[in-house]
């Protein structure tokens, strides 16, 4: 969703790396219209990467992770942190993520988010379990989520 659509009071209490206040955001954030962050995903030699774009103004969560993780970043975009809200700007940006993590970020410029981890699956649903008890919440798999947009 867009910053705008948030209120103040919303957007103060917004960048808080405790895994349950990204989840009482992520239930405000659902109240209002998605943005389709497009998602790529990548399998192959033991490896998954999954990629979204998010366009510039977007306010997003991310799904709590099972497995330790890397991220790397383009563009630039404002994201909890085990030490509190780092803004990340550049191209190549990695951010390594234990599990048990869930971020919120906001993109101020067009942003690729990529999400890297080792995995034996098979195919893309089975690395998606693996990452998140969530999955069913990621938005490449729960297209209404966009609807009404």
């Amino acid at each position: 969703m867009n910053i705008k659509a948030l209120t103040e009071q919303e957007q103060a209490g917004f960048l808080v790396a405790d895994p349950e206040a990204v989840r009482q955001m992520e239930d405000i954030l659902l109240q209002h219209p998605q943005v389709d962050l497009h998602t790529e995903h990548y399998l192959d030699a033991g490896m998954y990467v999954r990629t979204i774009t998010i366009p510039a103004g977007t306010v997003l969560t991310g799904a709590l992770s099972r497995v330790d993780h890397l991220c790397i970043v383009h563009g630039d975009i404002t994201v909890t942190t085990d030490d509190g809200p780092k803004r990340i700007t550049g191209a190549g940006i990695l951010l390594p993520v234990k599990a048990g993590s869930k971020r919120a970020g906001i993109a101020h410029a067009d942003t690729k988010w990529s999400t890297v981890f080792r995995t034996d699956c098979q195919t893309i649903e089975e690395a998606e379990q693996e990452f998140t008890g969530e999955a069913e919440r990621l938005q490449s798999r729960n297209t209404q989520l966009l609807e009404g947009n």
